[in-house]
């Protein structure tokens, strides 16, 4: 099985993040960043799964990127940073990816979970 996921906990407000835009992105040779699959953070602020059934998990460079600026908005809180892209390699035979965000106003946290 392949699977990319994430989780937003929002450590400001002690919950998780629901309705936080995030897109996933690989890097092609040329440098350019193509889009993969866009989604929102469900009410647990989880997505489960970005990667599309029918797309082939190469190795490579992959970008997460998080439209905090919006979630924050609708929170009425302001932030220091509007996007969050967390970039990751793919190495040969790596099929399955867990990158949770730990989001507050001025920081950030990220890691590889299981």
């Amino acid at each position: 099985m392949k699977r990319i996921s994430t989780h937003v906990l929002d450590m400001n407000r002690g919950k998780p993040a629901q309705h936080v835009p995030v897109r996933l992105e690989r890097q092609l040779q040329s440098g350019e960043w193509t889009l993969i699959a866009s989604s929102h953070t469900d009410a647990d602020g989880r997505c489960a799964q970005l990667l599309p059934d029918t797309t082939v998990l190469e190795s490579g460079n992959y970008k997460l990127a998080f439209d905090t600026s919006s979630y924050q908005s609708d929170n009425h809180v302001e932030t220091l940073f509007p996007v969050i892209e967390i970039t990751f390699r793919i190495r040969d035979g790596e099929s399955q990816f867990h990158l949770p965000l730990l989001l507050s106003p001025h920081g950030y946290t990220t890691y590889r979970g299981s």
